[in-house]
């Protein structure tokens, strides 16, 4: 683990530490799902904006290349099912994408970057509901931060960082931002999930 310090910034994670984590996640949803067994249901994983969708396609990215079989990656949008709308500025709409033949029976993996307090799971998980019934819902993270206010828990950790209610976790990935890397920035206000994580 990389612990690269800047004033109130501390570097917790590399690009090749980003890059281990996704892998191992990757292994984790292959043999939890056991996808490599041809009995088994159709596997989707659904990335919630932003963070997670990149993510989901990373892990669905290795897991074609370490098992074989391939799986279907998507968006999740979930701008008008969260809960502190009014207390943000407008979010602009973002596109669902499901496979085409839906998601009933199916094993879905929600993906995102942060699990913070978990409102934006729940957010998930009432926008899944209207795209169908999956016949089990799982979630990866590459970051649980603790602090829950709600009771959701992660099936696939990254990393456990633990934090302090004046700290916040960043998640910075190539296809976004230009490099992968996961910093911790000291002395920032609490906030919501969604606004700062």
């Amino acid at each position: 683990m990389n612990t690269t310090t800047h004033e109130h910034t501390i570097e917790l994670l590399g690009a090749d530490d980003v890059s281990r984590t996704v892998a191992r996640i990757a292994h984790q949803i292959i043999e939890k799902t056991a996808l490599d067994d041809s009995g088994s249901p159709r596997v989707v994983l659904l990335g919630i904006p932003s963070g997670g969708v990149p993510l989901a396609a990373r892990l669905a990215k290795k897991i074609t290349e370490f098992s074989g079989v391939d799986i279907f990656h998507g968006d999740l949008d979930i701008t008008l099912y969260r809960d502190d709308l009014r207390n943000s500025v407008h979010r602009a709409l973002k596109p669902t994408r499901v496979p085409h033949e839906g998601i009933d029976d199916c094993i879905v993996i929600l993906v995102d970057d942060v699990l913070f307090s978990g409102r934006t799971i729940r957010a998930a998980l009432d926008a899944l509901r209207d795209v169908g019934r999956a016949r089990t819902v799982q979630l990866a993270v590459l970051i649980d931060r603790g602090h829950r206010q709600l009771p959701i828990r992660a099936d696939y950790v990254g990393k456990n960082i633990p934090t302090s209610t004046n700290e916040g976790v960043v998640v910075e990935l190539e296809e976004l931002d230009g490099q992968d890397r996961v910093i911790l920035q000291r002395g920032v206000e609490s906030v919501e999930e969604g606004i700062k994580k």
